[in-house]
């Protein structure tokens, strides 16, 4: 069962989809990608039922119903609202952290309260809860800064104030103003860190109780880079995520070690002293700066669109991996589980609706042009719902749904819609290409770089992706594109 419906949930409905182990994937509420991947089945929410815990009932007939053999939550909301917690109290295991300790992503005060009890390399911060004091330590600290909503704003609220004038007026629309409601009545203000960000989910088990220690472990997946900022050269607002790269370049052996020590081996020591139980995913955002890697923030799942980036590098059973994280009927642990990647590098460009991330309009139909064979091969989701294979030659191009759906909510029809590409913009990131390249493809065509090579392969195929005012950034992938300002 895998709870969700962005373009994260319909990466991980592909992954699941290739595993031999797993016959069905019932997604609720997903999206006319999820739709169309072999052995996935869409279910809608029924009216007032959400995924939160008080839709349990809903969740657990559906379990029962399908036998199903655990649950994938993607998103934050759930977890940190403690959907999790209830699906483990009827019997259903869960990838996915309960609620007290996917408080490291729904408040960002005590994200950076714990990051400093374990001694974790962060960025300096305070906390305040009154605009007035946060106006007194603005005008102490001046500016750079950056202002933080210490609850869950989808991603947008985290903003870089440039003057003490702006961080001023930031403060004013979060805490007076109320833009993201209780989520930004407490604010985290923050020094602002130049350097460049990059992204390292990982793979988390640990069950709290006497000798569980031994068997806990944090595995990280091979880092990967979103671009957050709207605009080319790193510019404009900050967004849920504008597309990602993986892996890093010239990320080496002496900055991972750095990360080890100064990051996630704090963070595991501080999970199982706190003695949080958490199985599931772990995201760490991370900026490289000169005096080595500090911790940004803490998400507690998968990132979007970097889950878009990483899965399809994996050379290992996905399915396999939430098993070992669950430790479920001794199929064994996270900690004995070998984590495989194909050589090569994957681009992932999103495209959005124009005015993202602030207002936009939706319900524009996408249309995708057949002029050559590698958009027939990504547009086959959309004609061919029963036959979404990798196509052997061009087939490492592939095309997620974040934000697009059906015409209407009658979804006894949905693969015969989709093959007529009735398919309508819904959300503000709509769309995902996640190109692949391997070595030897990149040799085969006369290029040294496997990334220069995914880079040209994916936005060859978002070329040919229209609906109206679509927007996508040009420069995903390239030296310098999400890199912190010199401010």
């Amino acid at each position: 069962m895998l709870i969700g419906s962005g373009g994260r949930e319909h990466a991980l409905c592909w992954a699941l989809s290739k595993s031999s182990e797993v016959s069905e994937i019932i997604c609720i509420p997903g999206n006319a990608g999820t739709a169309c991947e072999s052995k996935a089945i869409n279910i809608s929410f029924p009216p007032k039922v959400s995924a939160a815990p008080d839709g349990i009932d809903f969740f657990a007939d559906i379990a029962r119903k399908h036998k199903i053999d655990f649950a994938l939550i993607g998103p934050e909301a759930p977890l940190c609202a403690g959907l999790a917690d209830e699906l483990w109290k009827h019997g259903i295991p869960v990838v996915g952290p309960k609620k007290n300790a996917a408080r490291l992503e729904g408040s960002k005060d005590f994200a950076k309260t714990f990051m400093k009890k374990y001694g974790i390399a962060c960025a300096d911060s305070v906390t305040v809860t009154n605009p007035v004091d946060a106006r007194m330590f603005i005008e102490q600290r001046g500016a750079p800064l950056v202002v933080k909503a210490d609850g869950l704003a989808g991603g947008k609220g985290v903003v870089i104030a440039k003057t003490k004038r702006e961080a001023i007026e930031t403060v004013e629309r979060f805490m007076k103003k109320g833009i993201f409601g209780e989520a930004g009545k407490k604010i985290i203000l923050e020094e602002y860190l130049r350097g460049s960000e990059i992204s390292i989910l990982a793979a988390v088990s640990i069950i709290p109780g006497k000798g569980s220690a031994a068997k806990a472990a944090i595995i990280p997946f091979v880092p990967a880079r979103d671009h957050k900022r709207l605009k080319d050269g790193a510019k404009g607002p900050n967004t849920g995520g504008m597309g990602a790269i993986a892996p890093v370049p010239n990320i080496g052996t002496e900055t991972m070690q750095a990360f080890s020590h100064t990051i996630l081996e704090p963070t595991l020591k501080g999970l199982i002293e706190e003695n949080m139980e958490y199985k599931g995913f772990i995201f760490f955002g991370i900026m490289l700066t000169d005096s080595g890697p500090k911790l940004l923030e803490y998400n507690v799942r998968l990132g979007d669109p970097e889950t878009q980036a990483v899965l399809p590098l994996l050379d290992c059973d996905f399915a396999h991996l939430c098993t070992a994280i669950l430790d479920k009927d001794n199929e064994g642990t996270l900690k004995d589980f070998k984590m495989r990647y194909k050589e090569g590098s994957v681009c992932a460009p999103v495209a959005v609706s124009g005015g993202y991330p602030e207002a936009y309009k939706t319900g524009y139909e996408i249309e995708i042009s057949k002029t050559d064979n590698l958009v027939q091969n990504i547009s086959e989701i959309l004609q061919k719902p029963h036959n979404v294979q990798e196509n052997q030659k061009n087939g490492n191009i592939k095309l997620f749904i974040s934000g697009a759906e059906t015409p209407n909510d009658n979804k006894e029809n949905i693969h015969a819609r989709i093959c007529e590409k009735k398919l309508l913009t819904t959300g503000g990131r709509v769309l995902c290409v996640s190109a692949f390249v391997s070595a030897a493809e990149a040799k085969e065509t006369g290029q040294t770089d496997t990334l220069d090579a995914a880079r040209e392969k994916a936005y060859r195929g978002l070329k040919r992706i229209r609906f109206k005012d679509m927007f996508y950034r040009k420069d995903i992938g390239l030296p310098g594109a999400a890199d912190s300002e010199t401010l």
